[in-house]
Parts: structure tokens; sequence; C-alpha cells
């Protein structure tokens, strides 16, 4: 696994059950896409992932439990998330409206606004989301 040290880290969400949730549907092939905002790169200074570059996915003690490619990105509206990202994140979202609820849900969650620095930190139609698509490289 030494030769996957430098790779950047993929975190799903924040540690704890919804990250432990997220990465069992990595590791099972149902999440092979995931999401995240534009203004959130921008704010820990990261760039926005390309396609071809791989990330070590880890688990909420920090563990790697996998490599993934990522094989697509596209920068979208929120309001112009599709039903085909939606579904591929793998969390049994019926709808992209189902989708955009439980990702404003996190996004509007008090430790995304401290990690944003901003306590009324919100989303709207217009934030650009970052749309991901991956594959598992390998599995720890």
């Amino acid at each position: 696994m030494t030769e996957y040290a430098d790779l950047p880290l993929m975190q799903f969400a924040f540690p704890g059950p919804l990250r432990d949730k997220l990465v069992a549907a990595v590791l099972d092939g149902s999440k092979t896409t995931t999401s995240g905002l534009v203004e959130d790169y921008e704010h820990e200074g990261e760039p926005i992932p390309r396609a071809g570059e791989q990330a070590l996915v880890i688990d909420s003690d920090e563990r790697p439990v996998a490599v993934i490619e990522i094989t697509e990105v596209r920068v979208v509206r929120l309001a112009d998330v599709d039903w085909p990202h939606a579904r591929d994140e793998g969390e049994g979202f019926t709808s992209v409206a189902a989708w955009r609820a439980d990702h404003e849900k996190f996004w509007h969650s008090p430790e995304m606004r401290d990690a944003m620095g901003d306590p009324e930190f919100t989303v709207h139609d217009d934030t650009l989301v970052v749309a991901k698509r991956f594959a598992v490289v390998e599995r720890f």
C-alpha cells in the first residue's frame, strides 16, 4: 500500500455513521458518484479533481480502504444535477429532489457550516456542484 502514500485523500462526509455508510457503498460498488461544492474546494485551497486522478478512500478511523480513479468530473449548477448522477450516489434516492434535499441537509449542517467558517452558509440553485464519477481501482 506504500505505492498509494502520495495520493490525495477522499473523505466522504465527516467521520461517523454517514461516512461509514458511504464508504460501504463505495466498497460494494453501489456508489460510483459523489458531489462536492466548488466553494468548499476554494475554501480548502484544493484544486477541483480531474478525470484520471486517483485518490485514497479512508474510513471514519482514517484507515485506507480503497483507491478510486476519477473517471468524469462535471461542474454544474445545483439546479442542474441530473438523475444519473443522483442515482449513482448509491444512497437509494428515488428522485433528484430527494438527492437535493439530503445534500442540502448535509451542506446546511453545523459541521459543514463550521468547516466553511460561516454559520450562515447555504446553497441555492446557482451553487456550483462538482459532480464526480469514479471507479474502485483497489480494495484493501
